[in-house]
């Protein structure tokens, strides 16, 4: 934990990197939405990849059919 004047330090640093970011137009969450582009049919939740997708919904809803586009995977 930092204190004192090494806190102020560390927070201005942070800030100026962040402000730099944010100029260059860097965004985490548009980069992050992007990525996720699986969604689930019963509870819409997002998933990068089929594979996740498949392990998800075989422990979230394990009552439910599975949706013809995991079958194969």
């Amino acid at each position: 934990m930092a204190r004192g004047q090494q806190k102020i330090q560390s927070q201005q640093k942070n800030q100026k990197k962040a402000d730099a970011a944010r100029k260059a137009g860097i965004d985490q969450k548009a980069a992050a939405a992007k990525a996720l582009n699986h969604k689930c049919t019963v509870c819409l939740a997002m998933m990068p990849d089929p594979k996740t997708y498949k392990q998800h919904f075989e422990n979230k809803h394990p009552k439910s059919p599975l949706p013809a586009e995991l079958e194969a995977v």
